[in-house]
């Protein structure tokens, strides 16, 4: 007999629960989202493609800039006689002064010049009251005719005691006697002359004179006043013709000096203005002072100018220019047309291209020494090319620019006009060529930048 299983379903089985449905609120905070980040995604877009916009602008913008003219100036290189020389600091000092005193005490009568006025050498400017030397010169005179009465009488007394002795009348003690008093009397006869000449002398210290060529000063006492002999000051007195001016030089320096003063005996100097433009005076280099100031390092000079115009002034600032030689055919530039970089030191020049129109370039160039406002060039420039010396700092290689001639300047001096720093040689090449890179070294700085 089979046996059949029926299974039957569980009831729990039978019935299955229903899985739960996803919330609305879900799906709508999803399509937020992606709402969201779509918005963002467009807006990161538009930035981009905005700053894509200003960069292509900008770029434009510069491309414009940059193939536009920049208007400079240029002046043509130059070739001319160029001094070569130190420069250094110096005094006008007079090259004769005295300070004027009365030899002699008494009351100042009213001075003979007038404050600022040119005296001559003996010229009377002063007048101390001369009557009480005038008395004491009329005592001394009177006191040598007393004496020499005196001694008149001596002699006559002599002869006669002589005469008396050659006979044996009187002892030879008289005659020796009346001997011996002409002796005092001509000795007090001599004394009395003295007395005379110094009697006389102070009488003529009572006239005051001049006792230098030059210009009087500003009266330091006033007529009426009681002077000191060889105390009391009364007035100054300068000489402007010659006149002088002192200077210092490193002692490196001054053998290079001293070998040209030996061989040349003298030596050009040229004095220049506060501000190192304008030239006052021309002179020469006298001397050197014997001795190095061991506290400056420095040796003192002495420059002797003739000042006829009278140009230079006591205790005057000037730049001194000392010429050590001349360069008769130098190209020079103006300092401010060197620039200074990396390929060292290069001007900018201006020339045409093939189409007519005026580019920028640069030109390296070999300086060969400063000479204040004009630069000495040796090598890579030809006379006559246009250098630019204002507008350079905007400047790149093959820039069109539009080229105006600057415009002379004036109260410079003729030649080598400039405050150098020192000669092409020697000591002061190397002075020379650090002047040339400050001149340009501020334009250049610009130009890397």
């Amino acid at each position: 007999m089979s046996s059949q299983v029926t299974s039957e379903s569980s009831p729990v089985e039978s019935f299955a629960l229903p899985q739960p449905s996803a919330p609305k609120g879900s799906w709508l905070r999803i399509l937020v989202y992606l709402v969201l980040l779509g918005l963002l995604g467009f807006v990161v877009w538009r930035i981009y493609q905005n700053q894509k916009l200003n960069a292509a602008n900008s770029a434009s913008q510069a491309a414009a800039l940059l193939s536009r003219p920049i208007p400079v100036q240029v002046t043509p290189a130059d070739q001319r006689p160029m001094p070569i020389y130190l420069n250094a600091l110096g005094t006008v000092t007079p090259y004769m002064t005295v300070t004027v005193k009365a030899r002699v005490s008494g009351e100042l009568q009213p001075v003979r010049f007038t404050e600022g006025q040119q005296v001559r050498q003996g010229e009377t400017i002063m007048m101390v009251d001369p009557r009480p030397y005038k008395a004491a010169l009329d005592q001394a005179r009177g006191t040598l005719a007393h004496d020499q009465a005196l001694l008149k009488n001596a002699q006559a007394e002599f002869a006669r005691y002589k005469a008396l002795f050659d006979a044996g009348v009187t002892s030879k003690e008289i005659l020796d006697a009346d001997e011996a008093a002409q002796g005092q009397y001509l000795g007090a006869i001599e004394a009395d002359k003295a007395a005379i000449e110094t009697a006389q002398l102070q009488l003529d210290w009572c006239s005051i004179q001049s006792p230098i060529n030059g210009r009087i000063g500003l009266r330091l006492v006033d007529p009426g006043n009681i002077i000191t002999a060889n105390t009391t000051n009364l007035v100054i007195i300068n000489q402007f013709q010659p006149i002088a001016v002192y200077f210092t030089l490193p002692e490196n320096l001054l053998p290079e000096v001293l070998e040209r003063l030996r061989a040349e005996r003298r030596l050009p100097v040229d004095a220049y203005d506060r501000d190192d433009v304008k030239k006052i005076a021309s002179g020469f280099l006298l001397t050197a002072d014997n001795q190095i100031d061991t506290t400056t390092g420095t040796d003192k000079l002495k420059a002797v100018f003739d000042n006829r115009d009278e140009s230079l002034f006591p205790n005057q600032f000037v730049n001194i220019h000392l010429v050590l030689e001349n360069r008769t055919d130098a190209l020079v530039v103006p300092s401010v047309a060197i620039q200074s970089g990396v390929q060292g030191s290069y001007v900018w020049l201006v020339d045409t291209d093939g189409k007519g129109t005026s580019v920028a370039r640069i030109q390296p160039v070999k300086v060969a020494l400063a000479e204040g406002q004009l630069t000495i060039v040796d090598s890579g420039l030809q006379k006559g090319q246009s250098v630019v010396i204002d507008g350079a700092d905007r400047l790149r290689d093959k820039q069109i620019v539009i080229a105006t001639s600057a415009h002379p300047r004036t109260g410079q001096g003729s030649g080598g006009q400039g405050s150098g720093q020192a000669s092409g040689h020697g000591a002061g090449g190397k002075a020379g060529g650090q002047a040339g890179e400050q001149a340009g070294g501020k334009h250049g700085k610009r130009a890397q930048q």
